[in-house]
This record gives C-alpha cells, structure tokens and sequence, in this order.
C-alpha cells in the first residue's frame, strides 16, 4: 500500500487496470432510440391512450440550465399504437440537448405524428418553475373523436 491507497490503485503499480470508456448500457439504449409502433389493435373504434412521462429533462439553451417538466401526453391511435418503452427511452434522448421549451415540444409531437399518425393527439408539457416564471406549452395535431 502506498498512502493507504491499495498497489492496484497506485500509478506506478503494474497491476493496475484500465477505466472503461464504453457507455452503459442505458446511455447506448438512450443514444439509440427510436420511436417504436405496433398495429393498432382496435383500428375500427375511436378510444385513447393517455400517457404520463414525469421525469422530462432538456437544457436550456440560453444558460445551459437543466429544464424539467411533465409530459401529458393523450392521443387516439390511427393505424399504430406507440410502444412505450421506446417512448421512455426516446423522451430520455433529449436531456442533454439544448433546446427552448417551444421548440422541443413541437419537435416531439411532429415525431410522433410521423411515427404513429394517430388521429388526434395533444402533447402538454408542464415545466418546472425557475426564476418566478412557469411554463406550460400544449400542442396538438388532427381532430379528436368522441369515444
């Protein structure tokens, strides 16, 4: 032991063994997602799917500041239903980019149009107060049956 530091750690000990760089296994599955669809089940009945993503981070691109928000998100399946752990993994693929609370909702809701094209689908996105000021910025696209 050198400086009470086991030899595996000391610099100049030859057993000493490299630090992976290697991302985990989230961060890979993160960096990789995709929005994911199957058949839509019921294609012949209007009815929704209300989904809630609680956990929504993005960075604000003026102070470089973590934004956090909850995700509503409602829709009406038209001919695919979004699977939802691509959704997790998708929603956690923007929490290191820098973007505006408009911009970032309006970008997920146009890919999930192209990815399921739903009938009617509303996003809301509630993000957390900072500096005496919240922000709420709802989105939708199509037109919403009755169920």
């Amino acid at each position: 032991m050198a400086h009470g530091r086991p030899a595996a750690d000391h610099p100049a000990s030859s057993t000493s063994t490299a630090v992976t760089s290697t991302p985990l296994y989230g961060q890979r599955a993160i960096e990789q997602a995709q929005l994911i669809c199957f058949g839509n089940p019921a294609g012949g009945r209007p009815y929704e799917v209300s989904i809630t993503l609680p956990e929504f981070t993005c960075l604000c691109p003026f102070s470089g500041y973590p934004d956090f928000a909850v995700l509503r998100l409602i829709y009406q399946p038209g001919p695919r239903v979004l699977e939802l752990k691509a959704l997790k993994l998708y929603v956690n693929s923007w929490r290191d980019r820098m973007i505006s609370h408009e911009e970032v909702v309006n970008r997920i809701l146009d890919d999930l149009v192209a990815a399921a094209q739903p009938g009617w689908v509303q996003l809301e996105a509630d993000f957390n107060p900072r500096g005496n000021v919240h922000t709420v910025v709802r989105v939708s696209h199509g037109t919403r049956q009755p169920c």
